[in-house]
This record gives C-alpha cells, structure tokens and sequence, in this order.
C-alpha cells in the first residue's frame, strides 16, 4: 500500500521548523531530513512522526503529517508519544542518580536490596546485571497471569536463571522493571514520584509523563497498529518502569543534550548520566552500557542493523565482562530503540560530535528502517557543515 499523493505532498507541507524556543532550520538541513523521512513515512504509511536534532546545543524540529487520523491534529514538538523501551534510559538514570546519592551501589546484590528475595536466585544478581540484561536469562516480558506486585514478587523468588549471572545477554523488561523499583525503594519513593517529580525536573523534561494528566489529553497522540487500528499502551506490571513514559521530542531532545553534557549544571546529575554511558559487557556487535547501547565511532551502519537486530532482543546471546569497565567513550555512537504496539521511536547521539537524534512515530515500523533513517541523518549532518558552524559562533 502506499499513500496518496496529495497525503505524500501535505507530509512535507505540515514539516516545520517546531517550536519558538527552537532555532529555524537552514534550508539544506530542512531538506536532509525530508529527504530521510518522507520516503519512510509513504513506505510505512506513517500517520506521523516528530523529528528532532541537536547539534552543538542547537535545537531543530521537523514535524511531519498527523497525530490522529480522527482529529487530524498537526504534529508538533509538543506531541506525546509513547517512546517505548527508551523509557528503560530513564529508569537507568534515575538508577545511577541513586547510587550517586548514596542509596544503592550497582554492585549490591538484588537481595541485598530487597529483602524479599534473600534465599533466592537474587543473591547472586547485582543490581548491574539487570541494568545490562545479563542476569542470567530473565524472560522479555513478566509472564501471563501476573497482574500484582506479590505475584511478581513470588514468581521471582521462584525463578530459577538458565545461565550464571554476567555471562549472557537477554533483553528483559522484568530485569529492568525490577532495577527501577529498587531504584525507587532506596530513595524512599515510588517509581512515579521519583521519575516525575525527582528525575524530569532534573532533566528539564516538563512535558513527560508515565500517566497523561487529563489536561494534556489533546496533545497524546493516537497510535496505530500495523493494520491502520487504533490503539495505545495498557497498563501492566512494570511498564513505568520497562516501557511506560510519554514523551514530547522537544523533551526528549532535552534529555539526549544532557547525555551530551550539554548545559546539565546539577553535578549528581552529570555522574550518573555518565554512569550510564559505562561499557560493562560486550555482546554480539554492541558493547552494553547501563540500559544504552554503544558501538566504537566511527561505526558502519551493518554494525548498527546487527546490535539491532532481532536476536539481540528476542535470543539469549552470550557476553563478556569488560574488565575493567569501559570508561565514557566520546568516539562512540549510543543508541535505543523504543516500540509500542502503537508506536516507534529511535534515539541515538555522537558525544564527540556533540550531534543526537530523536524519531517518535505513531506507528510501529520495522527497527531496522529506524536505525538506517537515523545512520543517514546524523552521518549527513557533518557534510552540511552544520556542526562546524555551531562551533564557531
């Protein structure tokens, strides 16, 4: 299927520079993007997307098509989407904004930190392995029939790993899940008051949520399965945690600047955004940071495909300690990947050259057509000039 040709033209004539705080995009820029998105947007028959670069602490938004077919409501910076699994960085940071307080070591134990879990599997789990997926083979998703948190509770004390902690890699959202409770516990909140009223503000994200006050309602976009129906995320046990957050691409823009280290004046904060970018294994193509995923730079973008591919979310891989850990690399490339049943999204930053990238979507489309849009703007922003000239000034 592909989309009308009066829908391809208003794609490109609803694309706009974003919003008043926002530089104006020069015009070579403006047309690099269109030329990486529309394609992607007719092949997928995206309804919409909100696109958004940083160079050198500059800000450009380029909004494409609607955030519902039923309001037909423009895209804008201020669109909420659904960002999926990149809402497992957040819970990361806010994890080694913990440990920076003094609440939490990532080397403790998982027991050690819930005491619920002592006798079980978790004493020989720290608290990185589940940060790194590397506890020892906890399934993608918390099993069917676990609707509360004595049940999850229970089915952890009961799991047994299918490999010894830190020796294989496999993607988990009840790893992560568990890490952001602890995270939360060790600070004396819940996990929705530390993120949203400790973490964001911190952050400078304002316009994020893990639930969409009713006031902010018209600004959530509408999600799309692929067969074109309607559709949002459900509730379910650790999905604040693992795949919950709500986000604009001018907020998330906020947050790759302060993985950039750029104007982040909040000491602890600068810690553990650094924390973050720590390589603590290597498996398959990637090298695993806490919850992000690094590859040296420059990086080909058969690389990128591979630690993005299918296996390395849905197969047990086996990995290496780095011993001693990975110090932050600035020549490196950092990625995530976030997906709804409804949604897509895309985030990825060169510390070196101070370049990051954000693509939220209101349509699941394939990751590797993601990756690739996302390779293609950011390796052509050097041959714009853009970045240089951002320095210069």
């Amino acid at each position: 299927m592909r989309l009308p040709t009066l829908f391809f033209v208003c794609l490109l004539l609803l694309a706009s520079g974003g919003n008043a705080s926002a530089d104006a995009p020069p015009a070579a820029l403006q047309s690099h993007i269109d030329r990486a998105i529309t394609p992607v947007m007719q092949q997928y028959v995206i309804p919409g997307m909100a696109v958004a670069v940083t160079i050198a602490g500059r800000h450009y938004f380029f909004n494409y098509g609607i955030a519902s077919r039923q309001t037909q409501r423009p895209v804008t910076s201020d669109t909420l989407f659904e960002i999926g699994s990149i809402s497992k960085t957040l819970t990361a940071t806010l994890a080694a904004y913990a440990e920076d307080q003094g609440h939490l070591a990532l080397t403790d134990s998982v027991s050690k930190l819930y005491p619920s879990l002592r006798g079980s599997a978790f004493d020989n789990i720290r608290l990185l392995d589940l940060g790194t997926h590397t506890s020892g083979g906890l399934p993608l998703q918390v099993p069917d029939g676990i609707a509360t948190t004595d049940q999850l509770m229970t089915y952890f004390r009961n799991w047994q790993p299918a490999h010894a902690a830190g020796t294989h890699r496999m993607y988990s959202n009840p790893g992560i899940g568990l890490l952001g409770m602890i995270a939360a516990k060790s600070m004396d909140m819940s996990f929705a008051d530390a993120l949203q009223e400790r973490l964001f503000p911190l952050l400078g994200m304002m316009n994020s949520y893990l639930e969409v006050p009713a006031a902010h309602l018209p600004d959530y976009a509408q999600g799309y399965t692929k067969e074109g129906t309607p559709i949002r995320v459900s509730p379910g046990v650790l999905d604040a945690q693992a795949y919950g957050v709500k986000s604009t691409s001018a907020d998330m823009l906020r947050f790759i600047d302060a993985n950039l280290q750029t104007d982040v004046t909040d000491t602890a904060l600068q810690r553990a955004l650094a924390r973050t970018h720590t390589g603590y294994f290597k498996a398959g193509e990637l090298t695993q940071d806490l919850i992000w995923e690094q590859y040296a730079y420059p990086v080909a973008l058969k690389t990128l495909l591979a630690g993005n591919a299918n296996v390395m979310a849905y197969e047990s891989v086996s990995a290496t300690a780095i011993d001693p850990p990975l110090p932050p690399q600035a020549a490196s490339w950092i990625n995530k990947t976030g997906s709804t049943n409804g949604f897509a999204a895309y985030v990825a930053f060169v510390p070196a050259k101070k370049i990051g990238i954000v693509m939220l979507a209101n349509k699941n489309y394939p990751v590797a057509a993601r990756v690739e849009v996302g390779y293609r703007v950011v390796e052509g922003l050097a041959g714009l000039g853009l970045q240089r000239a951002a320095f210069a000034e």
